[in-house]
Protein backbone atom coordinates (compact mmCIF):
# COMPACT_ATOMS: atom_id res chain seq x y z
CA UNK A 1 0.00 0.00 0.00
CA UNK A 2 2.95 2.17 0.91
CA UNK A 3 4.58 1.57 -2.75
CA UNK A 4 1.42 2.71 -4.26
CA UNK A 5 1.01 6.36 -2.19
CA UNK A 6 4.63 6.78 -2.98
CA UNK A 7 4.31 6.24 -7.05
CA UNK A 8 1.24 7.78 -7.02
CA UNK A 9 3.23 10.79 -5.51
CA UNK A 10 6.07 10.58 -7.65
CA UNK A 11 3.36 10.54 -10.78
CA UNK A 12 1.61 13.84 -9.30
CA UNK A 13 4.90 15.52 -8.79
CA UNK A 14 6.00 14.41 -12.15
CA UNK A 15 3.00 15.43 -13.59
CA UNK A 16 3.38 18.91 -12.04
CA UNK A 17 6.92 19.63 -13.10
CA UNK A 18 8.10 19.38 -9.67
CA UNK A 19 10.25 16.24 -10.13
CA UNK A 20 13.54 15.33 -11.66
CA UNK A 21 14.39 12.24 -13.08
CA UNK A 22 17.65 10.81 -12.72
CA UNK A 23 19.23 8.51 -15.72
CA UNK A 24 22.51 8.39 -14.43
CA UNK A 25 23.04 3.63 -13.19
CA UNK A 26 23.87 3.93 -9.66
CA UNK A 27 24.70 0.83 -7.61
CA UNK A 28 25.63 -2.26 -8.45
CA UNK A 29 28.22 -3.55 -10.65
CA UNK A 30 28.37 0.23 -12.21
CA UNK A 31 29.80 1.51 -8.42
CA UNK A 32 33.16 3.34 -7.64
CA UNK A 33 35.96 1.07 -8.18
CA UNK A 34 38.75 3.55 -7.53
CA UNK A 35 39.34 2.25 -4.23
CA UNK A 36 39.36 -1.41 -5.10
CA UNK A 37 42.46 -3.15 -3.32
CA UNK A 38 44.63 -6.43 -3.86
CA UNK A 39 43.20 -6.94 -0.35
CA UNK A 40 39.63 -6.98 -1.02
CA UNK A 41 40.21 -8.97 -4.64
CA UNK A 42 41.58 -11.33 -2.42
CA UNK A 43 38.83 -11.09 0.25
CA UNK A 44 36.61 -11.42 -2.48
CA UNK A 45 37.99 -14.75 -4.52
CA UNK A 46 38.36 -16.03 -0.95
CA UNK A 47 34.46 -15.86 -0.75
CA UNK A 48 33.67 -16.88 -4.21
CA UNK A 49 35.69 -19.94 -3.56
CA UNK A 50 33.71 -21.09 -0.33
CA UNK A 51 30.48 -20.35 -1.66
CA UNK A 52 31.49 -22.63 -4.60
CA UNK A 53 33.11 -25.00 -3.15
CA UNK A 54 30.08 -25.53 -0.38
CA UNK A 55 27.32 -25.59 -3.58
CA UNK A 56 29.59 -28.20 -5.12
CA UNK A 57 29.67 -30.25 -1.98
CA UNK A 58 26.16 -29.78 -1.58
CA UNK A 59 25.41 -31.16 -5.04
CA UNK A 60 27.34 -34.36 -4.62
CA UNK A 61 25.43 -34.81 -1.60
CA UNK A 62 22.29 -34.45 -3.85
CA UNK A 63 23.72 -36.88 -6.33
CA UNK A 64 24.59 -39.27 -3.80
CA UNK A 65 21.10 -39.61 -2.26
CA UNK A 66 19.71 -39.83 -5.73
CA UNK A 67 21.98 -42.81 -6.52
CA UNK A 68 21.67 -44.33 -3.28
CA UNK A 69 17.75 -44.41 -4.30
CA UNK A 70 18.59 -45.46 -8.06
CA UNK A 71 21.10 -48.36 -6.69
CA UNK A 72 17.62 -50.64 -6.54
CA UNK A 73 18.84 -52.88 -3.72
CA UNK A 74 22.39 -53.78 -5.47
CA UNK A 75 24.99 -53.96 -2.91
CA UNK A 76 27.82 -52.33 -4.87
CA UNK A 77 25.88 -49.62 -6.03
CA UNK A 78 24.87 -48.82 -2.44
CA UNK A 79 28.09 -48.67 -1.27
CA UNK A 80 29.53 -46.06 -3.55
CA UNK A 81 26.83 -43.76 -3.39
CA UNK A 82 27.42 -44.40 0.69
CA UNK A 83 30.84 -43.32 -0.24
CA UNK A 84 30.02 -40.48 -1.94
CA UNK A 85 27.55 -39.28 0.04
CA UNK A 86 30.46 -39.39 3.03
CA UNK A 87 32.81 -37.91 0.79
CA UNK A 88 30.17 -34.86 0.50
CA UNK A 89 29.73 -34.68 4.09
CA UNK A 90 33.32 -34.52 4.69
CA UNK A 91 33.59 -31.62 2.29
CA UNK A 92 31.05 -29.59 3.58
CA UNK A 93 32.36 -30.03 7.08
CA UNK A 94 35.80 -28.63 5.91
CA UNK A 95 34.12 -25.77 4.07
CA UNK A 96 32.15 -24.93 6.92
CA UNK A 97 35.02 -25.48 8.75
CA UNK A 98 37.41 -23.41 6.98
CA UNK A 99 34.62 -20.47 7.16
CA UNK A 100 34.42 -20.83 11.47
CA UNK A 101 38.45 -20.89 11.50
CA UNK A 102 38.76 -17.61 9.23
CA UNK A 103 36.10 -15.98 11.71
CA UNK A 104 37.65 -17.02 14.88
CA UNK A 105 41.45 -15.34 13.69
CA UNK A 106 38.88 -12.37 13.26
CA UNK A 107 37.75 -12.44 16.33
CA UNK A 108 40.86 -13.52 18.59
CA UNK A 109 43.71 -11.27 16.22
CA UNK A 110 41.59 -8.41 14.79
CA UNK A 111 42.41 -9.70 11.20
CA UNK A 112 38.86 -10.12 9.20
CA UNK A 113 40.39 -12.66 6.57
CA UNK A 114 37.44 -11.77 4.30
CA UNK A 115 38.05 -8.08 4.79
CA UNK A 116 41.86 -8.35 4.45
CA UNK A 117 42.00 -4.97 6.29
CA UNK A 118 45.29 -5.79 8.79
CA UNK A 119 45.73 -3.27 11.51
CA UNK A 120 48.64 -1.41 11.54
CA UNK A 121 50.84 -0.54 14.49
CA UNK A 122 50.10 3.05 16.27
CA UNK A 123 52.57 5.49 17.60
CA UNK A 124 51.53 6.16 21.03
Amino acid sequence: MKEKIKNAYLLAALAAGEAEINLKPSGGLAGDVSNLTIGAIIAGLLKLALVIAAIVFFFILVIGGIRWIISGGDKGQTEQARAQITAALVGLVIVFAAWAIAGLIGTFFGVNIFDLKIPSVKDN
